[in-house]
């Protein structure tokens, strides 16, 4: 594997428990670190001075996508470049002596990093401050939801470069924004500031720069005790679906469906509605 790996505690695998603060533990890779507390886990990129994605941020942020999908202490994931930046990019450097041959061998290993994040079976959320641009938007583009700051700067300028979105840019976007929108913006390779962001779908909520990364803990947080049984069938249902037909997709929903029946939780939280009323379970994930 490129990059250095993440190191993994098995001791750190530990199931979590509904009410428990946790002390915050860290699994440290060179650029991206995973921090966990409390059911939430932080994918963390920080490689100064843009947190730009080299090969090794790659595939950091694939051991962590693993780490994070495998660990029952962790119920939701958010994504965070700290304070000053998400990511701006890919590292062009990098890229810059890369032949086609050399880009044939890393394309697919560029994009699965990507949709490694994308498939993490839990709730995630992209904290995005300052720049998220190019490989930077692609990642925020792989969380569920997405909250920006006031200064947030957004784009996929890779035309300007002259070359296209190569981590699902092409794909995400135009899914998320619709194809007109996502033609306009790779096609114009412009930066979309947070408020225009917030109009078109890009991102989801807009708040003061100081508040992002609290309020993607308190989006995340809330899951610390749902039903992730459900809450993973639910995100495979509409990911899935979006890549297929109607009638394909709600089949996917049909049998997801039924299959949550087989799991304690559907058993716990039906109880709880009946002698309680709605939304006060605490569910094990199983």
């Amino acid at each position: 594997m490129l990059g250095a790996d993440v190191a993994v505690a098995t001791s750190r695998r530990r199931p979590a428990v509904p009410g428990l603060v946790e002390e915050r533990e860290k699994s440290m890779g060179e650029f991206v670190r995973l921090e966990v507390a409390d059911g939430v886990g932080t994918i963390r990129l920080d490689r100064p001075k843009m947190n730009a994605i080299s090969i090794a941020v790659q595939e950091e942020l694939r051991a962590a996508a693993a780490e994070a999908t495998e660990r029952e202490d962790v119920r939701a994931v958010v994504l965070h470049g700290g304070e000053r930046v998400f990511a701006a990019g890919n590292d062009v450097k990098e890229m810059a002596d890369m032949s086609y041959q050399d880009m044939v061998a890393r394309s697919g290993p560029l994009q699965s990093a990507v949709t490694a994040i994308a498939r993490i079976p839990k709730p995630v959320v992209a904290a995005v401050n300052g720049y998220a641009l190019g490989g930077g938007c692609e990642l925020a583009l792989a969380a569920d939801l997405r909250i920006a700051g006031e200064r947030t700067v957004m784009g996929q300028p890779e035309t300007l470069l002259g070359i296209i979105p190569g981590a699902g840019g092409t794909q995400r976007l135009a899914r998320l924004v619709g194809p007109s929108k996502a033609k306009d913006l790779i096609f114009s390779g412009r930066f979309v500031k947070a408020d225009e962001a917030l109009a078109i779908g890009l991102v989801d909520r807009v708040v003061p720069d100081e508040d992002v990364y609290r309020e993607a803990l308190a989006w995340a947080g809330q899951f610390r005790t749902a039903a992730g049984l459900a809450l993973r069938a639910a995100k495979e249902c509409i990911d899935r679906g979006l890549g297929t037909d109607l009638e394909t997709g709600l089949e996917i929903e049909r049998m997801q469906f039924a299959s949550v029946f087989a799991t304690e939780d559907r058993t716990t939280g039906m109880t709880s509605f009946l002698e309680n009323g709605p939304g006060k379970a605490t569910f094990a994930s199983r």
